[in-house]
């Protein structure tokens, strides 16, 4: 009885944190305007308006993936560039909140092509792999968007750095299995979210 509880929190936990983190998103794309659109990010290559698509369309892709329905490469990818990002980018995170919420969700294994086309995640690991990205994202934006901090809650900080120190490194990486650049090395006092965006192959004092 003790682990069934355990884990039937920890699943709760998932959801409830990875809900923050996505609010916390919605928070400072809202700030961003049209003309921020073409800003460049710590993500090498991308515009602020490419980031902002690609959320979007991971969110629906998520979304698609806890309805049993994200085998299919198109749901994950962006489509036509939206009239409004800002907005889209609001009612998709609207979307996966509602799809990780509803009844039946965590009981669920689900299709991640991107990763792997073969395995189905534990809603729980599917869940946490949304949670830590858009931990990332949100400070992607807030850096983006020319601000020196990013408020994120204590509790939601451990669980992603926990998280973070647990996503492979090294040639994985290197080789493009892992959705993220290899590791950057830090020095002298970090954040726990310099931390972990460093983890994640962000360098913390971008674009210094």
């Amino acid at each position: 009885m003790t682990t069934e509880r355990t884990t039937a929190n920890s699943a709760a936990d998932i959801v409830r944190l990875d809900a923050e983190a996505v609010r916390a998103s919605v928070r400072v794309v809202c700030l961003a305007g049209p003309e921020d659109l073409a800003r460049m990010t710590p993500c090498a290559g991308w515009t602020l308006g490419n980031l902002v698509a690609h959320m979007t369309a991971q969110h629906d892709g998520f979304a698609a993936a806890a309805a049993g329905e994200g085998a299919d490469l198109v749901r994950w990818r962006p489509g036509e560039p939206a009239a409004d990002p800002v907005g889209e980018y609001e009612a998709a995170a609207g979307r996966v909140l509602a799809a990780f919420a509803a009844d039946g969700v965590l009981g669920r294994r689900f299709t991640l092509p991107e990763i792997s086309p073969a395995l189905r995640f534990p809603a729980t690991e599917a869940i946490g792999f949304h949670f830590i990205d858009y931990v990332v994202h949100g400070w992607d934006v807030a850096r983006s968007l020319g601000f020196d901090h990013y408020e994120l809650e204590p509790e939601l900080l451990d669980a992603a750095l926990l998280m973070a120190r647990a996503v492979p490194d090294g040639e994985l990486r290197e080789q493009g299995l892992v959705p993220f650049a290899p590791a950057v090395p830090v020095a002298g006092e970090v954040s726990v979210l310099g931390q972990i965006v460093a983890l994640l192959g962000r360098r913390p004092g971008w674009p210094g």
